[in-house]
């Protein structure tokens, strides 16, 4: 069964229900913990007390600097919703590492962004190097995936659509919460990934609601594209892709051929003219919650809460 571990300022935890047991280690990256995984066990089989879960303040379980890599467009929901209506190719992007954030971190809005949107994603979590050329088989993922995370890939959509620009849009300081747990995984676990069921809610309003089995390209094969170009280690992120119910939707077809033949200027002043009356961007003062579990709880990888708050 996984193990939960929960960071906070002054160590690492292991999760047992609603209480926390401190684990021995020296460890201070991400890294150091997964090679330390003696340590880990020893305070999961613990017969301390340990501590109430509520009383700590989680910070994000994968620690900063790392590579954080995300996939575009990889559940078939996300894809109707982006305007694709044949095969999706593959695709891969960056994200700055200073874009992680906490799980119950404010994500800020910077002054210039107007359309501010959600995209919760699993992310994995490297527990071994994947140099480049690996072939990673379904078998083989215990080997290289030592954990879960839950992540929300934040994104500013007027940089991202005006400058076809995804690494700056989506790497702005708080723009990829993530945690509260690192659920590392034992081998019989990665069966159950396909029942995850990832959900997101604004205020208390279902946005996001889906299960790996809307997945497209699946972390075996997502890994072994990767690995064709670029090299994880141990601590690494990869974010997995979104399920459908973001704010930002493809316009009609009709809308787009029209679109297609205006001025850039024209086109994107018509476009954000129409996105300004879309209510689901987020704004100052939302509450954004998320949760990947699996239906029984035997992986659960907790619960994001993220105010948003502008820098104005």
């Amino acid at each position: 069964m996984s193990t939960n571990i929960l960071r906070t300022a002054d160590g690492w935890w292991a999760v047992r229900d609603t209480r926390a047991v401190r684990i021995d280690t020296k460890a201070v990256t991400t890294a150091e913990l997964l090679a330390d995984r003696a340590a880990v066990r020893e305070a999961a089989t613990s017969g301390e007390a340990g501590t109430p879960v509520a009383d700590l303040v989680a910070l994000s379980p994968v620690t900063t600097p790392c590579r954080v890599v995300a996939q575009m467009v990889n559940y078939r929901s996300h894809a109707r919703d982006s305007g694709f209506t044949g095969d999706v190719p593959p695709a891969f992007f960056r994200k700055a590492s200073g874009s992680v954030s906490g799980p119950d971190q404010a994500i800020v809005r910077p002054s210039h962004v107007r359309f501010l949107d959600y995209e919760v994603e699993l992310g994995l979590v490297m527990g071994a190097p994947v140099p480049v050329g690996t072939v990673v088989e379904e078998r083989d993922l215990p080997s290289y995936v030592a954990g879960l995370v839950i992540t929300n890939d934040v994104s500013a959509r007027d940089v991202q659509l005006t400058k076809t620009q995804f690494y700056e849009s989506k790497s702005y300081p708080t723009f990829t919460p993530t945690g509260p747990y690192l659920a590392l995984l034992e081998p019989e676990d990665f069966a159950r990934l396909l029942d995850l069921r990832l959900q997101l809610s604004v205020n208390g309003e279902l946005r996001q609601d889906r299960t790996l089995a809307d997945m497209i390209v699946n972390p075996a094969r997502a890994l072994t594209l990767l690995a064709r170009f670029q090299t994880l280690d141990p601590g690494d992120l990869l974010l997995t892709g979104t399920p459908g119910g973001t704010a930002l939707k493809a316009p009609p077809k009709p809308v787009e051929k029209i679109g297609a033949l205006l001025p850039p200027v024209v086109k994107w002043k018509a476009f954000f003219k129409s996105q300004a009356k879309n209510p689901n961007y987020l704004h100052a003062g939302d509450l954004v919650t998320a949760t990947i579990a699996t239906p029984d709880g035997r992986i659960d990888l907790g619960e994001q809460r993220n105010p948003v708050t502008s820098a104005d």
